[in-house]
């Protein structure tokens, strides 16, 4: 059992009606690293980004899970280091517009556009609060995980 408390990200306080904040939720793990989290806005996020993209976002987070179930069985990644929040993170930062076509023309055109990002260590989680991508960070993808999914990705898909 976890024990977790409400956690909030103040952006201004200048009193009690004069503030700006989000809130989340925290807890500790057992080496007593504080690990803060966004649940709330990570999933309206997500809400926001199916409608927006004509209902296709949501079945391409599950078709780049399968993806993932495929490249562990074929040994191209390790199981556990593309955990579901960390996809969600990568497509919620695909842009709409390569959502559109068939799965098949989506799948391909988001292997492009990630293969192709020049700078995926600015890409951020669903929950805009943090980057998606850094080392040595409780709340974030390592970036050779990153490197490696995307890489064994565009294998899979080219040998399909």
């Amino acid at each position: 059992m976890i024990v977790a408390f409400q956690y909030r990200r103040y952006y201004k306080f200048k009193g009690n009606f004069d503030e700006n904040h989000v809130t989340g939720m925290c807890f500790f793990l057992s080496n007593g690293s504080q690990v803060v989290n966004y649940p709330n806005l990570h999933c309206q996020n997500l809400t926001v980004k199916h409608q927006a993209t004509n209902g296709k976002f949501k079945p391409m987070i599950r078709i780049f899970k399968n993806l993932r179930t495929k490249m562990i069985e074929d040994g191209l990644i390790a199981k556990g280091s593309a955990p579901s929040y960390y996809i969600e993170g990568l497509l919620y930062n695909v842009p709409n517009g390569q959502f559109v076509g068939d799965y098949q023309n989506i799948t391909l055109n988001i292997l492009k556009w990630v293969y192709d990002c020049q700078d995926r260590t600015e890409l951020v989680c669903a929950n805009e609060q943090y980057y998606l991508l850094r080392d040595n960070a409780e709340t974030c993808w390592t970036c050779a995980a990153d490197a490696n999914f995307i890489n064994a990705a565009t294998q899979v898909w080219n040998d399909w």
